[in-house]
């Protein structure tokens, strides 16, 4: 691996000295690189302030220790820099793209993404990635210049793409905004993305995985006696109490999980080296175009990060009490979308304005979709008592 202090650029990285520019042509900052600039416009702009509001796997009103969007997403920006850092790749392209990855997230979590993408079957459907993508290229409104962020070319093809190339997607009625917006300014839709999105993607992989296993140890749903057996995890346990034979729970679990966070990042980069090597990547180019991604566990972790999955869906995705949130939140996204449906007078006077100017259904579909994936669990539930309750 790279020596950890040395801060030069891999040849196969991105460098922003080279950057494909933006949609809308700006000044160059004088006091930043492009991408440390788009990383500061993520953080400033509104959708990643409501990500402390949003469920990550428990609702966010449901205490202070549990993980929201907002939190996971500083914790996938850690380590996706640390990542990139040791791999030499640009630690200010892949941070951005990590910040960037949930923003188009509804309130209350996936269970909240499937029921609004059931509403909106009728109208194309909806996919967290591409409101994602909506958001910073359109709906986020802050400059008089342009919609959107007007973020690099390379930022933009790495929120896209960090999960690998997206052309066999791009003909789904929900990727539409994508399939517009690439045929006005390629994203080469075709390669993969460049190494620090797919640095982003697995650090997403990692943070998750760890996280979910320390909130779920808070919540009760399992013990640390019930992950002595699972993979990783169970390892790190007693290598722990071996250690330190006198531990207690809380630092048991704690340490535990920040020596399989520190595994996993070490994995990840010997594996990335070794296919890096292999398939004698030495331009940012090559690795858009290698056949498979370049960023990547070992076989034998991934084998590993199968069965922590497996444990983790069982025991606390499909816990009931993480069932009864779930269930919920899609009753109260499904009475949320058919009412400012059916009744769109009753919505915020600017959202009921853009619901005015819309000449189709599909376009008023779209604006009401908008709205609620806007919201934050508390306000989405706020506006379900409001207008369902009497009282």
């Amino acid at each position: 691996m790279h020596d950890p202090l040395i801060l030069t650029l891999a040849p196969y990285s991105e460098n922003h000295s080279r950057s494909r520019g933006r949609l809308y042509s700006e000044p160059d900052s004088l006091t930043r690189t492009p991408f440390a600039r788009d990383r500061d416009r993520v953080i400033h702009c509104t959708a990643f302030r409501r990500l402390k509001g949003k469920t990550q796997v428990f609702v966010a009103d449901k205490g202070d220790y549990f993980r929201t969007r907002l939190t996971h997403s500083i914790e996938v920006s850690q380590v996706a820099r640390s990542l990139a850092h040791t791999l030499g790749a640009d630690q200010d392209l892949a941070e951005t793209i990590a910040l960037s990855h949930d923003l188009g997230h509804s309130p209350f979590g996936h269970a909240g993404e499937d029921e609004l993408h059931k509403m909106m079957e009728p109208w194309g459907g909806f996919d967290h990635n591409v409101q994602t993508f909506r958001i910073v290229t359109r709906l986020e409104h802050r400059y008089p210049a342009f919609e959107g962020l007007n973020l690099a070319w390379e930022t933009l093809e790495g929120v896209i793409k960090h999960n690998g190339p997206v052309a066999h997607k791009l003909g789904k009625p929900a990727w539409k905004a994508v399939a517009d917006f690439s045929d006005f300014w390629d994203l080469r839709p075709e390669t993969y993305a460049s190494l620090e999105a797919q640095i982003a993607a697995i650090a997403d992989d990692i943070a998750y995985n760890n996280h979910d296993v320390d909130d779920g140890l808070r919540a009760g749903l399992f013990t640390l006696a019930d992950l002595r057996d699972i993979p990783l995890i169970g390892p790190a346990i007693a290598e722990v109490e071996k250690d330190w034979p006198l531990i207690d729970q809380r630092l048991l679990r704690l340490e535990a999980i920040r020596r399989v966070i520190g595994f996993m990042i070490r994995d990840v980069c010997l594996e990335t080296e070794r296919r890096l090597k292999e398939d004698g990547m030495e331009t940012a180019e090559d690795v858009r175009r290698a056949g498979r991604q370049m960023v990547a566990f070992s076989r034998t972790v991934n084998e590993d990060l199968s069965r922590l999955r497996a444990f983790l869906y069982a025991r606390m995705y499909k816990h009931y009490t993480v069932n009864r949130h779930r269930s919920q939140a899609r009753r109260v996204l499904n009475d949320l979308f058919r009412l400012y449906m059916e009744e769109p007078e009753v919505l915020p006077p600017n959202w009921y304005g853009r619901v005015c100017t819309k000449d189709t259904e599909t376009q008023r579909a779209r604006v009401v979709c908008d709205y609620i994936a806007g919201m934050t669990d508390a306000y989405a539930i706020e506006q379900h008592k409001q207008l369902f309750s009497i009282s």
